[in-house]
């Protein structure tokens, strides 16, 4: 079911220059232009990918038969701002387009320490992180500003993206976020106090004479209250509290294991202020990383409110605020033992989507957050009907199908909001997938699941940044029970990619667990893709079919697609009829014939391609009732063939034809 893959990389390992003062610029440097141009500088470039023969392209160049959707992904480590597409006739980042449900009114908080100052009001790579790069030296009072502008004004340095993009974008313009920001208010405690948490240090790290596992929130909304009064801060349907510094999740790796080999080579610089304290300290993931790391605050979210840092990119505030909305977190620890393999991946915002932007997952400790989790991935279906924020989903159920037999429609990509958006599966009846042990088995999805859901994904909006455009299929749970969405790999086999490159010159490959091995996940349509056209789960008594994919001229993406139950093949009369060809051969030898194919049955059917020695671009095919369609055959070296079309609703019937090939 799967073959050999392609990968768009220049290089799958990722090494960073973490040896000393980090002065590492962006990968997104600033785009040249006036700073007062407005939201539209997000259209860059100029030249989409629907302006090119995108046929052409996907085909390839030489003749004989060419896969019809072969899979080009690319890993998030290698992705720059040229990776953006726009959305065709949109323009979600204007800030005067509101939500037409609902635009939210947010109170961005600032907060910083008696011994960390904002990192942006420093000189450009002078802490020892080598941050900030890019806006350095500004005053304090401007702080409040530059960030709220940073994180919801289209302007230069964002690119014109923004938190009220992503939410109109996601949403199909149903929820926009409005902004302000208060602050600066300073911490009676120092930032470390509140970083090293009971829970992720496991009691280690607290200086002597300090007194850490402080609630920075408690603290901060008190700050806040006594600056501008309750009913001030009661006008506001959530805040966001963003603290000085940088965050856990963004640096403990970068700043750990990725910059020293051991524990114990965890120098001074990165140690605590206390001797009697070793360098290094306990983290979420993993056994240790630098103190320094450790101290940093990892971003969370409550009712009502969300904690970020200087260092969380856009994409971090959109995550915490679907928490803030009600929706759970869906990943796993990439690092665990035993190994699990992430549940969502890259295309999904509350799994490691948020993780999505240039550079990837090693960049996101750049202030500002420019790079990695800048440019966050779309919600998957599930996660969107819960939010209440889709339309026109095809409700199907595994009965029903038995009754109905074969549905076949077409679904269009996340990001566009036009046609349909999915297709959800009910399991009446429950998961009734054989039970597998996750201490054992690092592919077990752990059951329990109640529906499947399938649509489609393509590289552009805040899906730019995903790695490949195509089919995205998943289990899903009604209640955010982790995993409650499990996305179905199309090529489950280990990746096997570098991911850094430890001091010592060892290179460590992406684990089991790691989310990018989910980059090649998606589907796609007929045979030699890279990736897999059909998904039967014989258990659950379900077969989905990827039949045929397709780009408007507006550039929209959408794919034919089909389920059907394995129980029952429902009441209409089922027939084919299929029509000969004869082809010249070119100066290669090869001879294409187009089979007419006509559905002479009471309802739409998708039909098997078979036709030996010779090579198929499709397999399966779906045809309206009454309708005609065609099967492409390719001969080389061989005069003629039999092609078979057999109905997947009942095998019994049948047509065959011929292919002929002529000098």
């Amino acid at each position: 079911m799967t073959s050999a893959r392609r990968l768009v990389s220049a290089t799958s390992v990722v090494v960073l220059a973490l040896a000393g003062a980090l002065t590492a610029t962006p990968a997104s440097a600033a785009p040249p232009g006036d700073p007062d141009t407005p939201w539209r500088m997000r259209h860059w470039p100029q030249t989409q990918p629907w302006q090119v023969d995108e046929a052409a392209a996907l085909s390839g160049k030489g003749s004989g038969p060419q896969p019809v959707d072969p899979q080009r992904y690319e890993l998030p480590d290698t992705m720059t701002w040229s990776d953006y597409k726009p959305i065709p006739g949109t323009d979600w980042a204007d800030p005067a387009v509101k939500g037409s449900e609902r635009n939210f009114n947010g109170a961005l908080v600032l907060v910083d320490y008696p011994n960390q100052p904002f990192v942006v009001t420093q000189p450009a790579n002078s802490t020892i992180y080598g941050n900030p790069s890019g806006v350095q030296n500004l005053a304090r009072s401007e702080v409040p500003q530059f960030y709220r502008d940073f994180l919801n004004k289209p302007g230069k340095l964002n690119r014109g993206h923004t938190i009220h993009e992503y939410w109109m974008e996601d949403s199909n313009g149903r929820f926009g976020i409005e902004l302000s920001s208060f602050g600066v208010y300073q911490m009676p405690s120092d930032s470390h106090e509140y970083g090293i948490e009971a829970q992720m240090q496991r009691g280690q790290g607290c200086p002597a004479g300090d007194v850490c596992n402080r609630n920075l929130r408690t603290d901060a909304r008190a700050a806040w209250v006594a600056a501008v009064g309750e009913a001030e801060a009661a006008k506001y349907d959530f805040v966001f509290f963003l603290s000085a510094g940088q965050d856990e999740s963004a640096t403990w790796q970068e700043f750990g294991p990725m910059k020293f080999t051991t524990k114990e080579d965890v120098t001074d610089e990165w140690g605590p202020p206390d001797a009697a304290l070793p360098n290094w300290n306990a983290t979420r993931y993993v056994d240790w990383t630098s103190w320094q790391a450790s101290a940093n605050i990892w971003p969370n979210a409550t009712q009502g409110s969300s904690l970020q840092a200087e260092s969380s990119g856009m994409s971090t505030y959109a995550h915490e605020f679907s928490h803030i909305l009600g929706v759970g977190d869906n990943y796993n620890n990439p690092y665990s033992v035993p190994a699990r393999r992430d549940y969502s991946g890259p295309w999904e915002m509350l799994s490691r989507g948020t993780f999505n932007g240039p550079g990837g997952p090693h960049s996101r400790w750049l202030i500002p957050g420019t790079s990695g989790s800048s440019m966050g991935a779309q919600h998957m279906l599930r996660n969107k009907m819960k939010l209440g924020i889709v339309d026109d989903v095809l409700q199907l159920s595994r009965a029903a199908l038995a009754e109905s037999g074969v549905v076949v429609t077409r679904v269009t990509a996340r990001t566009v909001d036009q046609g349909r958006p999915g297709i959800n599966v009910v399991l009446d009846g429950g998961d009734l997938s054989p039970a597998c042990d996750t201490a054992t088995d690092p592919f077990c999805d752990g059951g329990g699941y109640d529906n499947y859901t399938l649509e489609v994904v393509d590289r552009m909006g805040f899906d730019s940044f995903t790695p490949d455009s195509g089919v995205l299929l998943a289990k899903t749970k009604n209640a955010d029970a982790a995993p409650f969405i499990w996305t179905i790999d199309a090529n489950p086999q280990d990746i096997d990619k570098v991911d850094f490159v430890l001091p010592d010159g060892t290179p460590q490959k992406m684990t089991i667990g790691d989310y990018r091995q989910l980059s090649d996940a998606l589907f796609h349509a007929g045979t030699n893709s890279g990736s897999a056209f059909e998904y039967v789960d014989t258990a659950n008594r379900l077969h989905f079919y990827i039949l045929d994919r397709k780009r408007d001229r507006k550039g929209v993406l959408s794919y034919e697609v089909a389920v059907r139950s394995l129980d029952g093949a429902g009441p209409a009369t089922r027939g084919v009829r299929a029509y000969p060809d004869t082809a010249r051969a070119d100066r290669t030898g090869w001879a294409r014939c187009t089979i007419g194919v006509r559905n002479t049955g009471r309802a739409a059917d998708v039909f098997r391609v078979t036709a030996p020695n010779a090579s198929l671009p499709r397999t399966v095919i779906g045809v309206a009732a009454g309708k005609t369609s065609s099967a492409e055959v390719w001969l080389k070296d061989t005069r003629r063939t039999t092609v078979t079309l057999t109905s997947e609703s009942n095998p019994a019937v049948k047509a065959t034809t011929s292919c002929t090939s002529r000098k």
